[in-house]
């Protein structure tokens, strides 16, 4: 159970991050500072920010299972890596070999110091 509450953790900090950079992009309903109903009023930013909101309770859950050196390594490289595919697939961004390569590096590094915790 801890697991898969660590996991939608991650999905709802990736997808959060994803949904702010789509509201902060939009040509159809842009944000201006000097317009505060722009941002109140902007479904896809107030999403991005309770999806924020769920990703940091499911965190704090987490926590009453597994311990920190377990859980927020593992939930920030989840997020690295998710966002990096989603930039990927949602925005044409891309990724060079020595990008994928440091995720791999970050994940890898992630197991390493998770392996005895548990």
């Amino acid at each position: 159970m801890q697991w898969l509450i660590l996991i939608l953790g991650i999905l709802s900090n990736a997808s959060a991050s994803v949904l702010i950079k789509v509201a902060m992009t939009s040509t159809e309903n842009p944000i201006e500072i000097s317009k505060p109903l722009s941002i109140i009023s902007n479904f896809t930013l107030i999403s991005g920010v309770g999806l924020y909101g769920l990703a940091f309770l499911l965190y704090a859950l987490t926590l009453t299972y597994l311990p920190l050196n377990v859980a927020h390594p593992i939930l920030t490289s989840g997020s690295i890596a998710l966002v990096c595919i989603a930039s990927v697939i949602f925005f044409g961004e891309s990724l060079s070999l020595i990008n994928i390569a440091g995720i791999a590096l970050i994940i890898l590094g992630v197991c390493a110091l998770t392996v005895k915790s548990l």
